[in-house]
């Protein structure tokens, strides 16, 4: 598996990707409470160097080659078969470009004036964790970053969030540490199983993928794995933790919870699942697939009868999540490239509808739809932008929201004809609950309270601004992120073919077919 690995720059992009907000994170916790602007300044900065860090990374990496790039690897604990060892590839590059742009637009846009100091502690400490989790190879070493995640969520929701934000945080907590413990058993007993065949403990993702398992087995560890990252993505049955936690979560940590955070669990499934447990995947993909589509009806439908609109969002987000899902458990090019695709714009979305909604909430101290009328007349720049990104949401061409579902679901539809008709009704019901949310919020005429709500301010044009271009940009130029995501995507479905490929046959994948082609001869 060593040809997986490719130094493709000696620029230490890695370790200051993950030193920067976690250095930052502690200077800020060691400064005195009343240097405030210097706190902002060293916060700011440092995620803004990370972002920097981001897009000359995004550049430096070879758009052709599928395998891990910018790769470390050092011991670490050798007697416990735990290393050093991270790497970027095409699906996690983007991702950890999205928890670098995110972080500075929250610190700039949803930062709290109460205790800023810890907030901004917090908010890196977190950006560091994820982009950690993202860039682990080791597989302990992922769980360690995965895990640190939950602590500065929790703090972010039980120390900003709303009146019922003790609740919220609690049972995010359990939720997700339930979640983490089936996760860390399954670690252990992959792990274990390897050392059995190969005498050699170790917790590496590359040699674990050749660790053999019965049916049984194997089914079983792809559901401690997969029950995890469920739970986190969310998906049904385990979403009931983020209405709740979005609803009540400040609007900083909704847009870091939302945007990046729940990408941690899709990013597990096709990272590992499909990874670690090829044979496994393909036998329980139908059931996966139903759960899937589930969530995008579910999530729509429930969606279309909220009137708070944080909880709009997090439906929709389960809806989403399943489309996620759904190409994930297609096998085929066109779905597994349009799942990660769609990781990266649902992130941008999420974030600028959260944002905007903290913005509302700013200004009316609440954003229960039935409390909001008119908007649009006295802030139309808080509209337009509300418009954009709900069309983006939608799925509508020309934004970045259509890429993503248009190839999920053409790719699903050539190996999985029904659940991608179906799935598309979810697409239909999306337009119907966001645009009556935006009617209800900015038609009609504005009375009382909503006809002095104020528009947005320069600096909050700002903050919005690189969001809103994104979704435009993508949206028409989507070249530069397929290119550098399909060879990876290529890659794992590759693997997945050979993996159940019949004794007798020599499995070859194709680059652009539905799972691969089989050729006669001996394996």
């Amino acid at each position: 598996m060593t040809h997986l690995l490719h130094s493709t720059s000696s620029f230490p992009f890695v370790a200051l990707l993950l030193g920067v907000p976690i250095l930052a994170a502690i200077v800020i916790a060691l400064l005195p409470h009343d240097l405030k602007a210097t706190i902002r300044w060293v916060a700011l900065g440092s995620s803004l160097v990370t972002l920097g860090l981001a897009v000359a990374m995004g550049i430096a990496f070879n758009v052709h080659d599928g395998a891990y790039q910018f790769v470390t690897q050092h011991t670490w604990a050798s007697t416990l078969g735990i290393s050093w060892l991270t790497g970027v590839d095409g699906i996690s590059l983007f991702i950890i470009g999205l928890t670098a742009l995110v972080t500075p637009l929250v610190l700039l846009g949803a930062s709290e004036s109460r205790n800023a100091k810890a907030f901004t502690a917090w908010v890196l400490l977190l950006e560091g964790a994820c982009i950690g989790s993202f860039v682990s190879l080791d597989l302990i070493v992922f769980f360690l970053f995965f895990e640190l995640t939950l602590i500065p969520s929790y703090f972010l929701i039980v120390g900003w969030g709303g009146k019922n934000r003790a609740a919220a945080a609690t049972k995010f907590f359990v939720y997700t540490f339930v979640g983490s413990g089936l996760l860390l058993v399954g670690i252990l007993y992959v792990a274990f199983a390897h050392a059995s065949e190969t005498h050699h403990l170790t917790f590496s993702l590359l040699a674990l993928q050749g660790t053999t398992y019965s049916g049984v087995v194997g089914m079983l560890l792809l559901v401690a794995f997969t029950f995890a990252f469920a739970i986190k993505a969310p998906i049904f049955p385990f979403h009931t933790w983020s209405p709740d936690t979005y609803s009540e979560a400040p609007t900083g940590a909704a847009m870091m919870l939302s945007a990046i955070l729940a990408k941690l669990g899709t990013y597990g499934i096709i990272r590992f699942d499909l990874s670690l447990f090829p044979h496994a995947s393909k036998v329980v993909a139908p059931v996966l697939l139903t759960l899937a589509t589930v969530s995008i009806l579910y999530g729509a439908i429930v969606a279309c009868a909220q009137k708070d609109l944080k909880r709009l969002v997090a439906y929709s987000s389960l809806a989403q999540m399943g489309f996620i899902v759904l190409g994930s458990f297609a096998f085929s090019t066109q779905a597994l490239t349009g799942a990660v695709v769609m990781m990266l714009n649902h992130g941008i979305i999420t974030a600028a509808f959260f944002l905007l909604i903290g913005f509302i909430a700013k200004r009316r101290g609440t954003w229960q739809t039935d409390d909001l009328k008119g908007l649009q007349g006295p802030a139309p720049v808080l509209a337009a932008a509300f418009t954009i990104v709900m069309m983006a949401s939608i799925g509508l061409p020309g934004l970045n929201g259509f890429i993503g579902e248009y190839l999920v679901l053409i790719g699903t539809f050539l190996t999985h004809q029904w659940w991608a008709a179906v799935a598309t009704f979810g697409v239909v019901l999306s337009a119907l609950y966001l645009l009556w949310a935006y009617q209800k919020t900015f038609h009609g005429k504005a009375e009382g309270d909503n006809a002095t709500v104020s528009d947005l301010t320069v600096g909050e044009r700002l903050v919005v601004a690189p969001l809103i271009m994104l979704i435009i940009g993508l949206g028409i130029f989507p070249a530069p992120v397929l290119n550098r995501i399909t060879p990876s995507v290529n890659r794992i479905l590759d693997e997945v073919t050979v993996a159940n490929c019949p004794p007798h046959l020599l499995c070859q994948g194709a680059p652009s077919g539905a799972t691969g082609t089989l050729q006669g001869g001996s394996k």
